[in-house]
């Protein structure tokens, strides 16, 4: 059978778990239906597409029996043989099956594999193309006696997702038609500088591009997105973007049935680039839009730019960060990065360029757009040469680690002095050792309490200003964009921070187990007293009793832990050393082109852990 992504059919449901889209790919389930004549076991039988009321009870029937959408992902005593959870394997909570029951033919069979996608108020199931052999197998693990994959065992479920390339497509999917009926759907940022551009000798030698050089549009494309560039001139800084910046009305069925016409009209995934389709259905194609005919036009280009030339480069990172402030603990920070580009260029041509920054002992993976050619390297250097697509694109994805100190650093502390009452403290140092040009568009410190009602603080920080709710005290150290000059910034915030009196949290689960815990509460508080047990020990051991496990999607909001998350942006060096020299970018056929390079750091998870609290770390292996 196929090795790329056919897809049988999708359907999209509201919170309510009603259907209310779905599309069925006749071509593609031929395909099927002919697989399934072929094969040679008489008891599998080709089994028809269920109809969107026999879906629906299907998937609510899987929620009870999996506890939630995407299940356990794990064997536990409730888990039933044949359901997901029975394989015994997390990313069964993400590739699920449907057990179909047919009342008028009396027939239960099963659907798999389902590419399960949750966003905002719906859920996408995306049911790809695979071979009977493969759902025949599933189905064997489903039942089987044995317990996760084991050692040896030729069945299991890597092995098989190994063999089904479509699954990937149908997650891809999945995660397209997520972002387009919320209207999320946007093109990796390519920011632009707001200086104004004097055009002509000046431009091309320093390439200063403007704001007003954005009205050069590819043709064809959308008027929104137009409209959206001008507004941009006041900014220090501006995204540039061919996507419609405002999507249409969530679940318009018109326009997702209009984008299936064009991105996939027989289930195969041809673009899927929202940009690209809205571009062209915006103003279609003209007879001039006709490639060299001495090149080959590539399918990610299917039609071609015309306007002032130029090509814009970000380099966009996302630093993950875990302080710990502790001798045993060494802290953890890691960077996501990605190369994204805008090159407006007439024609077909190619560009080249050497990155630089790639010391493999700070970069542990790296990967590249695939219209780019990449020879193997060594090094601190590789050139990239790539004919590149329309509008905004990522050219490379990177993971690395820090090759400066961190951004921010420093410590949190938070003491509880009574029962209902913490004491904090902040010390904290900004970009220290950070060379100039710098700037800092924002940084804010936030300090969440999930389990408890914060009634008041007390506190003035030597920077910034700071607001609460209920469960969480804001410190915004910077507000405004402030340059830095090579000085770090530093700042503290010393206070106490009061909350409404401790009721416990019992899991409706526990039983009587935790009634008989509770009991023991009065007896536990007058031993502590006369026993001249620490007083902050007792405090967080009473209200750990309590706790409830840890979420699996949320597994930093567990009161047992204390820290504080810090979110920033930086304009400014690259933390993994990455950089593009513009100087050094060559265009192949030759034209004169403008190329500016940027670079900006915006942090992830980024954690400061309470120095004197519990804290989750992870164990690494010695070298």
């Amino acid at each position: 059978m196929q090795s790329g992504c056919s897809i049988r059919a999708l359907w999209i449901l509201n919170n309510q778990d009603t259907v209310i889209f779905s599309r069925k790919f006749p071509v593609v389930e031929k395909r099927w239906l002919v697989a399934c004549e072929n094969e040679s076991d008489e008891n599998f039988k080709y089994k028809p597409l269920p109809c969107e009321s026999e879906l629906a009870a299907a998937f609510i029937d899987r929620k009870k029996r999996e506890g939630s959408a995407r299940g356990f992902g794990l064997r536990l005593r409730q888990s039933t043989k044949g359901s997901d959870s029975w394989v015994d394997d997390p990313i069964t909570r993400h590739l699920i099956s449907l057990h179909i029951n047919n009342e008028e033919k009396s027939e239960n069979y099963l659907l798999w594999p389902m590419a399960l996608h949750l966003k905002g108020p719906y859920t996408i199931l995306v049911l790809p193309l695979i071979e009977p052999r493969h759902l025949k197998t599933y189905s064997r693990m489903c039942n089987s006696s044995d317990c996760g994959s084991a050692i040896g065992e030729q069945e299991n479920i890597s092995s098989l997702l190994l063999e089904l390339p479509s699954i990937t497509g149908a997650f891809i999917v999945a995660h397209t038609f997520g972002d387009i009926i919320t209207g999320e759907s946007v093109e990796p940022e390519v920011v632009v500088a707001a200086s104004p551009s004097v055009g002509g000798l000046l431009d091309s030698l320093t390439g200063s591009i403007g704001i007003s050089g954005m009205s050069a549009r590819p043709k064809p494309a959308a008027a929104p997105a137009a409209a959206s560039t001008a507004s941009g001139t006041a900014m220090s800084g501006a995204s540039i973007s061919d996507a419609p910046k405002i999507g249409f009305r969530p679940l318009d069925k018109d326009a997702l049935r209009s984008f299936i016409s064009s991105a996939m009209p027989f289930g195969t995934p041809l673009d899927l680039n929202y940009a690209n389709i809205s571009a062209i259905k915006a103003a279609g194609f003209s007879l001039t839009d006709l490639p060299p005919a001495d090149r080959k036009q590539p399918a990610w280009k299917p039609y071609l730019y015309r306007g002032k030339q130029r090509i814009l480069f970000t380099i966009h990172e996302t630093v993950h960060a875990s302080m710990y402030d502790r001798d045993e603990i060494p802290d953890s920070i890691k960077i996501s990065g990605q190369v994204n580009c805008r090159a407006e260029l007439e024609g077909l041509p190619d560009v080249s360029f050497p990155l630089t920054g790639l010391d493999a002992s700070r970069i542990e993976s790296l990967s590249f757009h695939h219209g780019a050619q990449v020879p193997e390297h060594g090094g601190d250097k590789q050139a990239v040469t790539f004919s590149p697509p329309l509008g905004n694109f990522t050219l490379v994805r990177y993971q690395a680690f820090c090759s400066f100190v961190p951004p921010i650093k420093g410590f949190y502390q938070l003491s509880m002095v009574s029962e209902n009452e913490g004491a904090f403290l902040f010390k904290l140092s900004l970009v220290e050792g950070y060379k100039a040009p710098l700037t800092i568009e924002f940084c804010t410190v936030i300090m969440p309490f999930p389990k408890r009602k914060v009634v008041s603080f007390d506190g003035t920080p030597s920077i910034g200003t700071v607001s609460y709710t209920e469960h969480f005290v804001e410190w915004k150290l910077i507000t405004n964009s402030r340059g830095v000059s090579g000085k770090s910034i530093e700042a503290t915030f010393p206070g106490t921070v009061r909350f409404a009196p401790w009721q416990a949290q019992r899991p409706p689960s526990a039983g009587s187990a935790v009634g008989t815990m509770a009991d023991e509460d009065s007896d536990f508080e007058t031993e502590s007293s006369s026993s001249g047990v620490n007083v902050e020990d007792y405090i967080m051991e009473k209200m750990s009793k309590d706790l409830q496990a840890v979420d699996l999607e949320e597994p930093f909001c567990w009161h047992a832990y204390n820290y504080a998350k810090v979110s920033f942006k930086i304009i400014g060096p690259s933390l993994s050393g990455m950089s593009i020299d513009p100087k050094s970018v060559s265009i192949f056929p030759t034209v004169k082109a403008p190329v500016e390079c940027s670079t900006q750091v915006v942090s992830g998870d980024y954690v400061l852990w309470n120095t004197l609290g519990k804290c989750p770390i992870a164990a690494t292996p010695e070298a």
